[in-house]
């Protein structure tokens, strides 16, 4: 499979594993978009991955076959200021494997390993009385806060945008694709990467800031959270647009708009008892129910 010279993406060199993918993505311009995928007249009609989510939860029970490098690699540019070079990697892999999904578990890896860790650190701090009740609580954390959220965004992003975000086709020669459900998730994945770092790393550090009854506490909880779901739905924006059969992928970023008006609403209202620190909420449903 080719691209057209007039955008064609420049390509030093075939990434052949995961390691000089890490490379890709720390270097290069912080462009948005990919050229639009170009086949012969002898490809398939529909591409799709080849990659099933069995194979690819067998992989992660095999450590030899996942690169952690990269994987970190990855993590440190969601964090900084071109989180978009991440998504050159899944072009990449459309042009060299045929499909735009992650097929090194690694990503998912760390990010559960890390869940873990900090989920076992708030059990410790809020004092849950036993290690069942902590192992309980770990459990939840992976189960629906990071792999049932993502699921669901993975899906309902995924139905948004092959359902009406899909571009006209260009000619008869370019192959008609839809979003594979594994690359939603990978995005899912990559947007919880700052949602993580703040909601579960520095608010940790600062629970006894943010568990107070000001309006400082309120204050700093609310711009906590609001940073971390923002920031969670441009990243997320920032995935279907790296796609270039998508178009008007802004509808992702329509969320924000919400937390903003959720946010400005809870200091206005506070004066009058309407103002909600979200991390005493979520404190008291999850360790003093």
């Amino acid at each position: 499979m080719t691209a057209p010279e007039h955008s064609k993406m420049p390509l030093q060199s075939r990434p052949s594993k995961s390691s000089s993918s890490a490379r890709g993505v720390s270097g290069g311009s912080g462009s948005s978009s990919l050229p639009y995928i170009h086949s012969s007249a002898d490809s398939s009609a529909h591409l799709s991955s080849t990659l099933t989510p069995q194979q690819y939860l067998q992989r992660m029970t095999d450590l030899q076959q996942m690169d952690l490098q990269s994987g970190f690699d990855q993590m440190r540019t969601l964090l900084s200021l071109y989180p978009q070079r991440v998504y050159k990697m899944a072009y990449y892999r459309k042009q060299t494997k045929n499909h735009w999904a992650r097929d090194d578990p690694a990503f998912c890896f760390l990010q559960m390993i890390m869940i873990v860790t900090f989920s076992t650190a708030y059990g410790f701090a809020f004092r849950i009385p036993s290690f069942t009740a902590i192992v309980g609580f770990v459990a939840k954390s992976i189960l629906i806060h990071w792999l049932g959220f993502g699921v669901v965004m993975a899906s309902v992003g995924r139905l948004v945008a092959n359902q009406h975000l899909m571009t006209a086709e260009r000619s008869s020669s370019h192959v008609k694709q839809n979003v594979e459900w594994l690359y939603a998730f990978d995005v899912h994945c990559n947007a919880f990467v700052p949602l993580f770092v703040l909601l579960y790393g520095v608010q940790f550090f600062l629970l006894p800031l943010v568990l107070g009854t000001s309006l400082l506490s309120l204050g700093v909880s609310n711009t906590l959270f609001a940073i971390a779901f923002g920031w969670y739905f441009y990243i997320t924006h920032l995935g279907y647009r790296a796609l270039p059969f998508l178009s008007n992928t802004e509808v992702f970023l329509f969320p924000i708009a919400a937390i903003l008006v959720i946010y400005v609403f809870n200091f206005v209202g506070y004066p009058f008892g309407l103002g909600w620190n979200a991390s005493r909420i979520i404190a008291y449903i999850y360790f003093e129910n």
